[in-house]
């Protein structure tokens, strides 16, 4: 089932030295911690903390990641992460997402990301909660189905 969010989401991060190699550009992997980093926003904007749902016996683990890269990043530079739900199925969420430079919009990077809901005890596959599907889906309930 395809998710419709409502309003678009951003998070704004820096380019510090240790994310860049000897020139100075990002490191191709770092993009992939920008990328998580956003999704944890997205969630904790959203009201749902990983700390907590962890507690609840729930984890998101990433199930698969595809990575674009346009133009590089540099040390200083302030970069928007966007963190968007392209489907959510019953225990997981396919998030597109991207990175690009604050001052000129430029897209640095993007990628997909299927994100699987799991118990914490068994790593096996769960649904997610129904409080999750309706706040991300910013639509009301969606019924369940994979």
């Amino acid at each position: 089932m395809r998710a419709h969010t409502q309003e678009a989401f951003s998070h704004r991060c820096r380019v510090y030295y240790e994310d860049t190699d000897a020139g100075g550009i990002v490191y191709y992997v770092n993009y992939l911690k920008f990328m998580e980093r956003a999704r944890t926003e997205r969630l904790r904007g959203l009201g749902f903390q990983q700390s907590r749902l962890a507690s609840e016996g729930l984890l998101f683990v990433v199930h698969s990641s595809e990575a674009r890269y346009h133009a590089p990043a540099r040390l200083d530079d302030e970069l928007l992460v966007s963190a968007e739900v392209d489907e959510m199925k019953r225990a997981s969420l396919r998030f597109h997402q991207q990175v690009r430079r604050a001052k000129d919009d430029t897209l640095l990077c993007e990628g997909r990301f299927v994100v699987a809901c799991v118990h914490t005890d068994s790593l096996k596959p769960r649904a997610m909660p129904e409080a999750l599907r309706t706040a991300l889906s910013g639509q009301g309930p969606f019924p369940a189905g994979e």
